[in-house]
């Protein structure tokens, strides 16, 4: 007999749809991350601009209240997206592109 609120099943398959939709859009932001650092380096501009996280991250902090959502929990997901953004602008991850191959001399 149901009481109408969904099953543990049913709640766990909405958590995998939501863990789907998450993943994608760290990769769309990791794709648009990487063009940033590209324009940076086109530019002449350091990876690192301290300024710029910080207003990133007091952004998503403000979503996070106006949404009622964790913000401490949403300044570290976001500060931890960030430095990873970074080390792969600055090449020191797999996230980022691939190193340049050695020559064979």
């Amino acid at each position: 007999m149901s009481d109408g609120r969904p099953g543990l099943e049913e709640l766990r398959s909405r958590i995998e749809a939501i863990d789907r939709q998450l993943v994608e859009l760290i990769g769309r932001r990791r794709e648009v991350a990487l063009e940033i650092g590209r324009a940076k380096q086109t530019l002449g501009l350091p990876v690192l601009d301290p300024q710029q996280e910080a207003r990133v991250v007091r952004r998503a902090a403000e979503i996070a209240r106006e949404l009622g959502v964790d913000e401490e929990l949403t300044r570290d997901v976001i500060w931890r997206i960030i430095a990873a953004a970074r080390d792969a602008q600055e090449g020191r991850t797999r996230w980022g592109p691939p190193p340049p191959r050695a020559e064979n001399g």
